[in-house]
């Protein structure tokens, strides 16, 4: 079987066009789109991420603010700068990039983020609204590779995606964003009992686990759509997904490879919806 490989730079390029044609119209209503990004400590991987948001978001025209703060940064002090963001009407989105020192709570940062500028879609309140249906802020990367699915004209309705992985972050809501377009979905995690028997019934197969070149060819079924949300280094130091890529590439009937996959759509849907909040704030 000839497999069709997802080009996520063709799609995330395709998005930010008709972005920067939006950003161009509401900068000629008086409102330019703000992203804030607030950096604790000094990751290499997460400066390397933040750097790449900020420039996307200057190249389609958005306003770009970055927050340093130390990793030894107090909780409270890291929630008072939140706060001052969720009071300025020049910031349409906040995004705090994860993860955070460990005397930091996670949770307590996510919900101090006012819901209506939360543009990952990770306060409750916004999963709340995606699970129930209304309209939010998706987080980013499942909302990415619905629209990589959609790009592609492949329709999840009436398919079963088994989704391997339950984070918060991807895992769970890939699930409900699949299941919100008639897929059956199953959940395979690491207390899953023989997963192989799962996976091999997936037409949409979703690799969030975290573990280099996981899934072999053995995992599939001839002709899925398998999807690798996996960054990973391997042995020798380059970059991986969750899936063998070689090892399946002849059984699937579309990949995603890494990187080049499910990447830029990642932060192509955090400008997407950084954009929708400043829309928003036209109607108010």
């Amino acid at each position: 079987m000839k497999n069709k490989t997802i080009n996520g730079k063709d799609i995330s390029k395709k998005i930010r066009s008709e972005l920067e044609e939006e950003v161009a119209a509401l900068i000629e209503k008086g409102v330019k789109p703000g992203l804030a990004v607030i950096l604790v400590g000094d990751d290499p991987a997460s400066k390397t991420y933040v750097k790449s948001k900020q420039k996307s978001c200057r190249e389609i025209g958005m306003e770009s603010l970055l927050i340093e703060l130390p990793s030894d940064t107090p909780e409270e002090t890291l929630l008072a700068e939140i706060t001052k963001l969720n009071e300025n009407d020049a910031i349409h989105g906040i995004l705090v990039q994860l993860p955070l020192p460990s005397h930091i709570s996670e949770m307590k940062v996510i919900e101090k983020i006012s819901p209506e500028k939360d543009v990952d879609g990770f306060h409750p309140i916004n999963i709340g609204r995606m699970m129930t249906g209304q309209d939010t802020f998706l987080p980013c990367t499942p909302f990415g590779v619905m629209e990589m699915l959609k790009h592609t004209g492949i329709d999840p309705e009436g398919k079963h995606a088994v989704i391997i992985g339950r984070s918060n972050i991807v895992g769970k809501p890939m699930g409900q964003l699949l299941l919100r377009e008639n897929a059956t979905v199953t959940y395979c995690h690491s207390r899953t009992a023989d997963m192989k028997s799962l996976t091999n019934q997936a037409d949409i197969l979703v690799a969030a686990v975290g573990k280099p070149k996981m899934i072999t060819a053995d995992y599939i079924k001839e002709g899925a759509v398998v999807i690798d949300v996996g960054i990973n280094r391997d042995e020798n130091g380059k970059l991986c997904g969750d899936v063998d890529f070689d090892d399946v590439k002849e059984k699937a009937a579309f990949i995603t490879p890494v990187p080049g996959g499910v990447g830029p759509m990642t932060i192509t849907m955090l400008l997407y919806n950084t954009v929708k909040s400043a829309k928003r704030t036209l109607n108010r």
